[in-house]
């Protein structure tokens, strides 16, 4: 196909999402007002797949085994490549929408939109993919392993962020949860007779804060206490903390995990305390598919966006897109919604989420994310590039 039809057929996308401009702030308004959290999200899974269904998607709800989940699909005119758009809706507890999801789900509702009410033919299957509880729940990751993308060509989303940013690395992150049990006693009139659970989670603390010290500067180890105790005057009988292990890859997250493991351990034995371990999920290292990656930055280029030169570990976490990109061809790429020293996770964040400057963004990351598919849909060499470098990163 020449370029010139390309143009055409992305021309014709671009129009089909500002007609559904209203429609896609609505939406991400309603999703932005009423925040829920971690699987809890029945609100927002309901608005969405209702979004697709009255476009002509056949949705499956739930979806992968998980209640706020869905899956819409639209089969095309003819057979061609499946691509996927990703939906996040989950919010942060206390903070909202303080990561942008609800602009997430409205991009790519408003790119499935694009794509189907844009092209009178549609030689592909676009797929809406409802993902819940990104935020610590690992949503993606359960859909993953119940072949919710399974045959599936390209999986694409996109990030508000405080810059605009081709892709960063997406760390490989490990949570564990560390509990002790001990003997409760008098804390004043029988402390020997006691065995303090408190006291084995800080000395856990203070070992990994050690081990802090000589770990790779790209790694990344955070937790809380979650039980710390009843009372002053009770020797604590049990006490539990959650933890955060993050690296750069996923052997040497899993490698800086059992040194984490080793830290509890030694609290138990030098306590007395009784050690309890639990792994609650994991999230697998982001691959970027650079080919992708490229495709969906021409497209932005064209649209008047430019991309910042980024330095991949600055402000850098993790997500469970990353277990997508494992299956299959996947890209994660941001755009501004704010001042450039805007944190992530904050109030300021979570209002940029409701503004117009937020707002545009998730248009024109609707309209991108579309022209990048028809990039897909047309171009079967750009298709084999892709899949190549997806089976080069497998590989190695």
């Amino acid at each position: 196909m020449t370029t010139a039809s390309l143009d055409t057929l992305k021309a014709q996308v671009i129009a089909a999402v500002d007609r559904r401009r209203e429609d896609l702030i609505d939406l991400a308004k309603r999703i932005h007002a009423h925040p829920e959290v971690a699987f809890e999200e029945t609100q927002a899974s309901a608005w969405i797949s209702a979004f697709a269904r009255d476009a002509g998607f056949e949705v499956q709800a739930p979806a992968g085994g998980l209640e706020t989940a869905f899956a819409a699909t639209k089969e095309g005119t003819s057979p061609g490549p499946r691509i996927a758009f990703l939906a996040e809706y989950d919010a942060l507890p206390k903070l909202g929408h303080a990561c942008g999801h609800n602009l997430i789900a409205a991009a790519s509702a408003g790119a499935a939109l694009g794509l189907v009410e844009g092209l009178d033919e549609l030689p592909a299957a676009i797929l809406l993919i409802g993902t819940p509880a990104e935020e610590g729940g690992g949503g993606k990751v359960i859909l993953a392993d119940a072949g919710v993308f399974d045959g599936i060509d390209a999986a694409m989303m996109f990030h508000p962020s405080a810059r605009t940013i081709l892709w960063q690395h997406g760390l490989a992150r490990r949570k564990l949860s560390i509990e002790f049990f001990g003997l409760a006693a008098h804390a004043s009139g029988s402390p020997e007779d006691g065995i303090n659970a408190l006291d084995a989670t800080l000395q856990t603390f203070a070992s990994i804060n050690a081990l802090r010290q000589h770990s790779p500067t790209t790694s990344r180890i955070h937790g809380i206490i979650t039980d710390g105790g009843e009372a002053p005057n009770i020797v604590p009988d049990h006490s539990a903390s959650l933890f955060y292990v993050r690296a750069l890859d996923d052997a040497s997250c899993d490698a800086l995990l059992e040194r984490v493991k080793r830290c509890a351990e030694g609290a138990a034995t030098a306590t007395g305390a009784t050690l309890k371990l639990e792994m609650l999920g994991s999230y697998k290292a982001l691959r970027t598919n650079m080919a992708l990656a490229e495709t969906f930055q021409a497209n932005a280029e064209s649209l008047g966006w430019s991309f910042e030169d980024n330095d991949p570990m600055r402000r850098i976490g993790s997500t469970d897109m990353a277990n997508v990109s494992h299956v299959v061809p996947a890209i994660h790429p941001y755009l501004s919604i704010g001042p450039s020293d805007m944190p992530g996770h904050s109030t300021a964040f979570a209002e940029a989420a409701d503004s117009p400057k937020g707002h545009d963004a998730m248009l024109a990351a609707a309209k991108i994310l579309a022209m990048t598919a028809v990039d897909l849909i047309h171009n079967p060499d750009l298709l084999s590039a892709i899949k190549e470098e997806f089976a080069t990163q497998a590989a190695s």
